[in-house]
């Protein structure tokens, strides 16, 4: 089975080395970003296969990531998975099919990854 590719999108480095671990241990090969401008840096010069979000990021934050997503043809039906501990009152305000509630399990990480990228879930679905 070829690797799958996970960009993890988190400031806080110690969630970010926990999911990087989970992930790994679960067979992805995962690359990291602590903003959203580097995110978009790293999604433009190697493609992931699924992106894990936070949404509060420094500079840009990942709704501005999601935006410049669906911007972008070749980009759209990359799976994002958004994570965050503030999530709006209506999941329909985010439009993501993938989403985990901070805090969040390492299993249930790897559950949410897999189940998003297994339906195709893409950032502006």
């Amino acid at each position: 089975m070829p690797s799958r590719r996970v960009l993890i999108v988190e400031d806080d480095e110690q969630l970010r080395r926990m999911f990087r671990t989970a992930l790994t241990l679960a067979g992805f090969e995962v690359r990291e970003a602590r903003s959203g401008f580097e995110a978009l840096q790293i999604i433009d010069a190697d493609r992931p296969d699924v992106i894990v979000l936070d949404l509060l990021l420094p500079g840009l934050d990942g709704y501005a990531v999601r935006r410049e997503l669906e911007a972008h043809a070749h980009l759209r039906s990359i799976p994002v998975v958004v994570a965050t501990a503030n999530p709006p009152q209506t999941p329909a305000q985010l439009n993501a099919k993938c989403l985990l509630v901070k805090p969040v399990s390492p299993a249930r990480l790897v559950e949410t990854v897999e189940r998003c990228l297994a339906s195709g879930a893409a950032a502006g679905v």
